[in-house]
């Protein structure tokens, strides 16, 4: 019995073995004919402002490859243990590599279709059977036991390639989630440094904010004393008043935002608002990275993790037209069964015991309300969908990259222009110091050009602060180097 059942297997496999996939075989689309991401070209680098570390030119470099652990190039402790906390206990990730083991699970379960099934039966009953039936066993007792043994295979030759495009669905499945989980990573990183950062540039903008606001309350009572002697109008004072009126009102909206960013600094490391962390970045121990990767075009689109989820599921809606076809055509069904049957159980499989059983069934659907035929074109159709949202992917991408890209070279030029509104309100309130101390000005006029120094500062910080985020965009933008990660072995195998 076990040489029949092994030989029929044999035949079974080696008919799938011949068997041809209907519907189209998927090619990976072809990388956009494109050689920059710009409209115009690239400068070499950004304009320096001073030679303060986060101040200084940033290099495109094209080629350059995308760090694994590019957030490290800020040069920051602090931040570098807020990364590798989220990387750790963010929910968001586990929740990523759950669904992608899930994936791969049903893929390889999936694969099973294409094997043929062989189940064992065994059946044992005692049995007492009336005088007047025929006796069921050859000796003609009526009281018996029966020992009753079946091998049953079952196989499906895929003659039209249905089954094998089942299973070409669900690994692009999987490779679709695969990339799904990788862009959850590089999402979760680059909003974290966002973040990080946005926190220690608030909290930098309130001492700021606490200093301007000192300054006008100091403008204020002088003022007032001035005009209690005479020698200014009401309306100089009450002008005053306003200003530090202004001041103050803006300081809750910056409590506000430091709190927001606490928040989603705990939220993404996975932790409670209120259990707070004492891991922040100081604003001024970032270090601008001085090197910027400029992916070559036509590598690009192997690198964005979205840009690959969304070929995965063109590739899935590719073979689903294949299973909608040979949905349509015949469906064989191979069967084979052997085993005995006997009153001992010694003897289960003696000569005269055993019996075997083979059967071959054709189905061909006929007629179904064209069911059928409307369900292959919905799969054209969803196959087409899919091909222009992966366009439509490419072409996010790129737009990513590209004001990225624009917006470091604005950036630049922003810092620029504000360190040297800093460096000249700082030169006017060193004048006006050293005036005071010969006792040409009074000290109103010390206190305004104090004032100019501290807005002048604001507007620097904030300025600093986009060259640091937008520069965490446009490695976001590039894949966030995913490929070079350490983390992202796990998610190959």
């Amino acid at each position: 019995m076990g040489i029949r059942a092994g030989a029929f297997a044999g035949v079974l496999a080696s008919i799938g073995l011949s068997a041809c996939a209907v519907g189209p075989n998927f090619h990976a689309p072809a990388a956009p004919s494109v050689t920059r991401f710009t409209p115009a070209p690239l400068p070499g680098s950004t304009i320096a402002s001073s030679s303060e570390p986060s101040q200084t030119a940033q290099q495109f470099v094209t080629g350059l490859d995308v760090a694994g652990r590019w957030w490290s190039l800020y040069r920051s402790p602090a931040l570098d243990a807020l990364v590798e906390r989220a990387l750790h206990d963010n929910p968001d990730l586990k929740a990523a590599d759950a669904a992608l083991r899930a994936a791969r699970e049903t893929y390889y379960a999936q694969r099973g279709v294409l094997a043929p099934t062989i189940g064992g039966d065994y059946n044992g009953s005692r049995q007492k059977v009336s005088a007047v039936l025929a006796p069921p066993l050859a000796s003609n007792a009526d009281l018996f036991t029966l020992h009753t043994a079946q091998l049953n295979i079952s196989y499906t030759p895929d003659v039209f390639g249905g089954l094998g495009r089942q299973v070409e669905t669900a690994r692009a499945q999987a490779e679709a989630q695969r990339f799904q989980t990788e862009a959850t990573y590089s999402t979760l990183i680059s909003n974290l440094v966002v973040a990080a950062i946005q926190e220690a540039l608030v909290r930098d903008q309130i001492a700021a904010t606490k200093a301007v606001i000192r300054t006008n309350a100091a403008m204020l009572d002088v003022m007032r004393h001035q005009f209690s002697l005479g020698e200014i109008a009401r309306n100089d004072v009450t002008t005053q008043e306003a200003a530090l009126a202004q001041a103050e009102q803006s300081l809750p909206p910056l409590e506000r935002q430091r709190g927001q960013a606490l928040d989603m600094i705990a939220a993404l490391t996975g932790r409670y608002p209120e259990q707070g962390d004492e891991t922040v970045v100081q604003f001024s121990s970032l270090e601008l990275p001085r090197q910027l990767p400029v992916s070559v075009p036509s590598k690009f689109v192997e690198q964005r993790p979205d840009i690959r989820a969304a070929e995965a599921s063109l590739h899935a809606a590719s073979a689903q037209v294949g299973v909608a076809v040979a949905n349509r055509l015949p469906n064989i069904t191979l069967t084979a069964s052997a085993g005995g049957a006997a009153s001992e159980l010694g003897q289960l499989f003696s000569r005269g015991n055993y019996a075997w059983a083979f059967g071959a069934d054709i189905a061909q659907p006929i007629f179904q309300g064209r069911a059928l035929l409307h369900k292959q074109r919905a799969a054209e159709a969803a196959y087409a969908q899919a091909q222009e949202q992966y366009r439509s992917s490419v072409l996010a991408a790129f737009q990513n990259v590209a004001d990225a890209l624009q917006a470091l070279d604005a950036d630049a030029r922003a810092l620029a222009s504000a360190a040297a509104s800093e460096r000249d309100t700082q030169v006017s309130r060193n004048s006006a110091r050293r005036k005071f101390a010969e006792g040409e000005v009074n000290n109103l006029a010390v206190l305004s050009a104090e004032q100019a120094v501290e807005l002048a500062q604001l507007t620097r910080l904030q300025s600093q602060a986009a060259r640091y985020t937008d520069t965490a965009a446009l490695f976001q933008a590039l894949g966030g180097g995913w490929w070079n990660r350490s983390e992202t072995q796990a998610t190959k195998n």
